[in-house]
């Protein structure tokens, strides 16, 4: 649940058939990929800010993909100090809440996302599994948590 101390986010899980994700590249960190995510803005709704954020950070619209499902519960995690740190409000926020959506195709052979060049440098399908492995570490019980929940 969103406190003073944990930010509000979302983070997006594009599916498509085989059971792969769609995952972006950091530009920050080689070799780190991720699911998009961004935080809610005060006063909107999680699944508001989902579908904002999908489209900043990788072009795509309600005409590309249909919601398949919500976590009902956040997911949280906490920073390293190091990360803490050097977030831009000093440490006073010492991680993240999450709400997490399951997306699926509307028209899978001609999807092409448009990574918005900040944050994200390329995109490509991804194992769930494999990409636990290429998420920075503190994300990666997070991730694992919402996999096991979100993904059949």
């Amino acid at each position: 649940m969103p406190s003073q101390k944990f930010r509000a986010g979302v983070v997006i899980a594009i599916r498509r058939e085989n059971g792969d994700l769609m995952c972006f590249q950091r530009s920050d960190v080689v070799d780190s990929w991720q699911l998009p995510q961004g935080g809610i803005d005060v006063g909107e709704m999680p699944v508001d800010a989902a579908w904002r954020e999908l489209t900043e950070e990788t072009g795509l619209t309600r005409g590309d993909v249909h919601l398949v499902s919500e976590l009902p519960e956040w997911i949280t995690y906490e920073y390293p100090t190091a990360v803490r740190e050097a977030m831009p409000d000093g440490g006073k926020r010492i991680g993240q809440t999450q709400k997490w959506f399951l997306f699926g195709l509307l028209d899978e052979p001609n999807i092409e996302p448009k990574p918005d060049g900040v944050e994200f440098v390329g995109w490509q399908w991804m194992d769930p599994h494999h990409l636990l492995h290429h998420v920075v570490n503190f994300r990666q019980d997070s991730y694992g948590r919402a996999f096991s929940r979100l993904l059949p």
